[in-house]
């Protein structure tokens, strides 16, 4: 198609391909006469022990070797100082128990939540306001009771 018969938009758009052609030529031309080569030592950051970062390394004399067995990873969620004790053990009371649905509700005590229980995970037969000892464990639908057992104390 020769160029008498372009449109106007179709000019449009050459010429702002030119233009942004020629100012990439230009800034490339600026870059070369700067003399400044962007290198891979220059992109490179340093951190010291505090987390801080630095465009130095630190000094070598001054580091402290860690052995590997020393090193603790945990993810941040649910830390518990040491001195806690770990219940993992918690009271409830049966709700509501349903035995030839073979499911139920457990209220606990402390924190009055409700949790689900299935008959699989109770180790002998429940009725309503029974107190009980459970865990608490991870089911398809969220927390769910398990190991539960009638308490007697």
């Amino acid at each position: 198609m020769g160029r008498s018969q372009e449109t106007s938009n179709k000019k449009e758009v050459r010429n702002k391909k030119e233009k942004k052609r020629k100012d990439k030529e230009k800034k490339r031309e600026l870059r070369k006469a700067d003399g400044k080569k962007n290198t891979f030592d220059d992109m490179i950051a340093y951190a010291d022990e505090f987390g801080r970062l630095s465009s130095v390394p630190s000094d070598p004399g001054s580091r402290i070797k860690v052995a590997a067995e020393n090193i603790a990873i945990h993810s941040g969620r649910n830390r518990q100082s040491e001195s806690e004790s770990i219940d993992l053990q918690k009271k409830g009371v049966v709700i509501s128990f349903n035995k030839s649905r073979g499911f139920g509700f457990i209220r606990e005590i402390d924190t009055n939540k409700s949790f689900f229980v299935h008959i699989k995970n109770v180790a002998e037969p429940l009725k309503e306001n029974d107190m009980v000892v459970f865990e608490i464990g991870k089911g398809s639908k969220g927390p769910i009771a398990m190991n539960v057992k009638i308490f007697r104390g």
